[in-house]
C-alpha cells in the first residue's frame, strides 16, 4: 500500500511539474525575393533584393535583414505591407526605421493581428525610389 501511495505522489509531482513548465518559444524563419515583377503593377528594373527574417513566437519580436542591388536610385522608403496576398496591395504594416542602406536591418514587436498575417503569408516587403514612388522591388514574405 505504501508503494502504491508513493508512486501516486511521484506521478502527481511529475504532472504538476509538466503543467507548470513554461511553453518554449518557436523561432520561425521567413524570406522574400524582391524584384520589379512582383510589384503591383509590375515595374521594369534591374533592381533585386532579398529579405531574411526571424520571428520569436513567445516575445512576438520580428528581426530582419534586407539586401538589395541595382536600384534606379537610392531608396526613399522601405516597409512591410499587409495583409495582402501576392498580386494585391495593402497599407504599411511595419516601416523600416533604421536606415535604408543595404543591408537594411530592423526589428519590431508585432501585435496579435500582425503576427497572424505574417504567419499566414499575407505580408510583403518593398523598397521605393524616386523613379518608382509606388515601389521598385517587392517580395512576398513566406516561411
Amino acid at each position: 500500500m505504501t508503494t502504491i501511495f508513493r508512486r501516486s505522489l511521484v506521478g502527481l509531482a511529475a504532472v504538476a511539474t509538466l503543467a507548470a513548465a513554461p511553453a518554449f518559444a518557436e523561432m520561425q524563419t521567413y524570406k522574400a525575393t524582391l524584384n520589379g515583377a512582383s510589384q503591383v503593377p509590375p515595374v521594369t528594373t534591374k533592381g533585386t533584393g532579398a529579405l531574411t527574417a526571424t520571428y520569436d513566437t513567445a516575445t512576438k519580436k520580428l528581426t530582419w535583414s534586407v539586401t538589395y542591388a541595382d536600384l534606379s536610385g537610392p531608396p526613399t522608403a522601405a516597409h512591410f505591407h499587409g495583409p495582402a496576398a501576392a498580386g494585391a496591395n495593402a497599407g504599411v504594416a511595419i516601416p523600416q526605421k533604421d536606415g535604408l542602406a543595404s543591408p537594411m536591418k530592423g526589428e519590431a514587436t508585432l501585435t496579435d493581428a500582425q503576427a497572424a498575417d505574417l504567419t499566414a503569408g499575407r505580408w510583403y516587403f518593398n523598397i521605393h525610389t524616386d523613379a518608382n514612388k509606388g515601389g521598385e522591388i517587392r517580395g512576398q514574405v513566406v516561411k
